[in-house]
């Protein structure tokens, strides 16, 4: 029973990909001089745009039904929001000098199907609805996601003896940090890693300075690899709770080779904490 539950939740899955596959997506047209609102059924839990020429405002802190889509010159993307209860909403968005519509009032009709599948049997439908609402699938989902996005908070980066560490981005989601991270190895030797730490310091000014270093835990860690082969790039993402740095706080990102002496800190300002994505 198990398994034939399973089975046609997959095909559930799979019917509902399928059938967006062949949907053609209502373009939004938006430009950088005004902003055009988009009002849904639901709150809006998640917002996410394909491209950094669009910039999708809405307030991630408390869930509200509205959010703001504005537009910089540039080629046609695409927006995915998912609501409160799940409902997933899908547009083409596009840049255009003159707009002809500023409010945009959803209908629930719009939704081109749920985050999460639903069954009729409770006992083993809710194992398989769990494998969707589980919070290391959204974890992994989100991440996978940050990994194709060209989005960069700066260029913050430390180098030595031919490994690069550098810190792309800083995303905040769901009360959650999300750091983009990646190692390049330019040189001719394999890079075996130790461990990767994020931590914050402190530097009391006083007579005698003293540096105070608490190590933040990650809720995830989402492809982290073990080895850096020679001339290649590994990318990363670590998960952690929100949280801010006062002025005379920093993050510092520790990278420790295994075997070897090739070990990196990357010092963070904490502007780029308090400011992410």
């Amino acid at each position: 029973m198990k398994t034939t539950i399973l089975l046609a939740s997959l095909i559930l899955v799979a019917n509902v990909l399928k059938s967006q596959n062949n949907m053609v997506l209502d373009t939004i047209f938006a430009n950088d001089q005004k902003n055009v609102a988009l009002f849904f059924p639901n709150p809006i839990r998640q917002g996410i745009v394909g491209s950094d020429n669009y910039v999708f405002n809405y307030n991630r802190e408390k869930e509200q039904y509205f959010g703001l889509l504005q537009a910089k010159p540039g080629k046609a993307s695409n927006l995915l929001i998912i609501n409160a209860n799940g409902s997933i909403f899908s547009y083409i968005v596009s840049y255009k000098e003159q707009l002809e519509k500023l409010n945009y009032f959803v209908p629930q009709s719009e939704s081109i199907g749920f985050e999460q599948p639903k069954f009729t049997e409770s006992s083993d439908s809710t194992n398989v609805a769990n494998l969707f609402t589980d919070k290391t699938f959204y974890y992994e989902r989100f991440c996978s996601y940050l990994l194709t996005r060209k989005q960069r908070i700066g260029s913050i980066q430390k180098r030595k003896n031919g490994i690069v560490l550098s810190l792309e981005n800083i995303v905040f989601d769901k009360e959650e940090l999300y750091f983009v991270i990646k190692i390049e190895n330019k040189s001719s030797l394999d890079y075996d890693l130790n461990f990767l730490d994020i931590s914050t310091q402190t530097r009391k000014q006083g007579k005698k300075k003293s540096l105070q270093r608490i190590s933040q835990l990650p809720n995830f860690k989402y492809d982290v690899p073990t080895k850096v082969a020679e001339k290649q790039i590994k990318r990363m993402v670590y998960v952690l709770p929100k949280f801010s740095l006062s002025n005379d706080k920093m993050v510092v990102l520790e990278l420790n080779e295994k075997n070897g002496e090739r070990n990196i800190k990357l010092k963070v300002s904490n502007k780029y904490i308090n400011n992410p994505n």
